[in-house]
């Protein structure tokens, strides 16, 4: 859908109700592929939605912390995500993902620091 979408220019600052862009919805659903190729186009990886959530932390507080997840902190790190924004109560997302035992993630996230 995104691939058909792109050629048309869609508004990639466009806001959900929680003020968040694609990009954080789609981290926190696990899709993979979407996330993959909309970091390729301009939109803003660190974009702050109105939970304080940027779509790195979306990932790692909702998400499960198996490989699509892994796999998303990747694709964002390699984007430019700031691995150092913490939510709105000063938590980072290396917190949260030590807090909720995705090792793997954290690992992932202590060697992007």
């Amino acid at each position: 859908m995104l691939e058909t979408l792109l050629p048309a220019n869609p508004d990639l600052k466009l806001r959900n109700r929680f003020g968040g862009i694609s990009v954080i919805p789609a981290g926190e659903r696990g899709h993979v592929d979407y996330v993959r190729r909309v970091v390729q186009t301009t939109i803003d990886v660190n974009h702050v939605n109105d939970l304080g959530w940027t779509a790195l932390l979306e990932a790692v507080i909702l998400g499960k912390g198996t490989e699509p997840w892994q796999e998303i902190v990747r694709i964002l790190l390699a984007a430019g995500a700031d691995p150092s924004l913490p939510d709105g109560d000063g938590v980072t997302p290396l917190q949260h993902a030590r807090s909720r035992g995705y090792d793997e993630i954290a690992a992932i996230l202590e060697a992007a620091n």
